[in-house]
């Protein structure tokens, strides 16, 4: 792992923590706290701020959100 790789921020409302992790680790990171703390419950996750804008970036590159 280097420096360089962009991180995103993981949020857990329920331990009131946020964190950041490589992109390639998110998924892993998501499901072990997940796993390890809330009994597999789906509590922490990718910031939703972080999500909404990935959301529009993508549907923007597909085309979607143009006027049709």
């Amino acid at each position: 792992m280097t420096d360089d790789q962009p991180t995103v921020p993981i949020v857990c409302p329920a331990c009131e923590t946020t964190t950041r992790v490589p992109l390639p680790s998110v998924g892993d990171a998501v499901e072990r706290h997940n796993e390890s703390v809330h009994d597999g419950e789906s509590v922490a996750e990718v910031d939703p701020a972080v999500s909404e804008r990935l959301a529009d970036l993508v549907a923007d590159d597909m085309g979607l959100l143009e006027d049709g």
